[in-house]
């Protein structure tokens, strides 16, 4: 039997933060980032991933609001040549403070 690992959010941003160089990136549109994001986190939508340039030699952890756009965001980055990008979940389940802008 085949049971889904979710990753824990929290967890995962403990662990970008800890890891050098990691990029923490935010999928969601930019109205949904203006309303409350991770702090340190960048912007790059899942709408336009393709033309946003993130570094490919870097650790980059993506999240959405539940989790189904930053899975989608690391298939195509994969397809792109990124190496080194992993789905973290949704934000929804993020327990620590969020900015505003």
């Amino acid at each position: 039997m085949f049971f889904f690992h979710r990753t824990n959010i929290n967890d995962a941003v403990e662990e970008c933060r800890n890891t050098t160089g990691a990029v923490l990136v935010d999928v969601r549109e930019a109205d949904e980032f203006r309303s409350g994001h991770i702090p340190g986190a960048i912007n790059a939508p899942l709408s336009v991933i393709d033309r946003v340039t993130l570094p490919k030699d870097k650790p980059l952890f993506i999240y959405c609001l539940r989790g189904t756009r930053s899975r989608q965001a690391v298939s195509r980055l994969t397809r792109m040549g990124y190496q080194n990008a992993k789905s973290i979940g949704g934000i929804a389940s993020y327990k620590g403070q969020v900015e505003t802008e």
